[in-house]
């Protein structure tokens, strides 16, 4: 029997769920009768590798990332309370369309040349549809969370998931009465920095960690932000999580603080809030909970 509450997150590449929605993920899969459901698109072949010790993984080598990354996303996802997993139409069907960076920070735009399996490519929306389809309606989540249409800071991944996640909203009104857009917004990211400034005792260097410059980081307008969910007692299992995936997150914690950079080295705090907005939501919409109003 289906659990009364059901919740599908849609996200690009194994990280993605852990960074963007790890306390989510971790609160929801603890609760009673709450089903929750994480499906990845790609395997993330063309992300780039901290470790030293596995740069032979990495795409412009060994080209063996991704298989290396199904580890690290199962490991993940035990530590996030063990959630039902699905691969968009089976691991390996669509590959990593890779980036470019963009402008300012860490901005991103589709890179120049597409692999054949590329996500992000033009002409195969339709059957990416389809087996997203097929998994909302086995699923049947009331509750639908993917990207703003912005892909958070752009990746052509994160914008196809975002476009593939309102189409299957849009097609299954009947089965999804919420959807969802994880963001971040600027204000709660300048907070979490001064409050890791703070622990550090006012000493950035104490992370190892680079501290961003002015808008580096992309961030949200504070005022769109229609939902904030407090993560802030599954902070142990989002730093497992986070530190499961070593080829692409670098954790570091001290006396009273915990902070995690990419590959880039840039400082980004861990947030006891994970935020979003609520597609097609009325003006001055404010929620703790994502299933608030939902019919079980």
């Amino acid at each position: 029997m289906s659990p009364a509450r059901r919740l599908l997150l849609v996200h690009a590449h194994p990280d993605d769920e852990t960074l963007t929605t790890g306390g989510t993920i971790a609160r929801y899969a603890a609760e009673p009768d709450t089903g929750v459901t994480v499906v990845t698109c790609t395997l993330g072949e063309e992300g780039e590798v901290i470790p030293p010790e596995l740069a032979e993984l990495a795409p412009d080598r060994g080209d063996q990332l991704g298989g290396y990354r199904i580890r690290e996303l199962d490991a993940a996802l035990t530590a996030l309370g063990g959630p039902d997993h699905r691969y968009l139409g089976g691991a390996g069907r669509w590959r990593d369309t890779g980036m470019v960076l963009a402008g300012h920070g860490t901005r991103a735009a589709l890179p120049p040349e597409l692999h054949p399996r590329a996500f992000a490519a033009p002409d195969v929306f339709g059957t990416q549809l389809a087996q997203l389809l097929d998994v909302v309606d086995t699923v049947r989540p009331q509750v639908l969370v993917s990207y703003a249409a912005d892909g958070t800071y752009g990746h052509p991944d994160h914008v196809r998931a975002h476009e593939l996640t309102v189409a299957a909203a849009a097609a299954r009104p009947d089965v999804v009465a919420k959807l969802y857009f994880a963001v971040r917004s600027t204000a709660l990211l300048d907070k979490g920095l001064a409050e890791l400034l703070t622990a550090c005792g006012g000493d950035p260097g104490r992370t190892g960690l680079r501290w961003p410059e002015p808008d580096e980081h992309p961030g949200h307008d504070t005022a769109s932000i229609t939902t904030r969910v407090d993560v802030s007692a599954h902070d142990d299992e989002r730093i497992a999580a986070m530190r499961a995936h070593t080829t692409q997150i670098d954790v570091r914690s001290g006396d009273g603080w915990t902070a995690f950079a990419m590959s880039n080295e840039i400082v980004q705090p861990l947030l006891g809030t994970e935020e979003f907005v609520l597609h097609g939501a009325d003006p001055g919409t404010s929620e703790t909970d994502l299933f608030e109003g939902v019919e079980t």
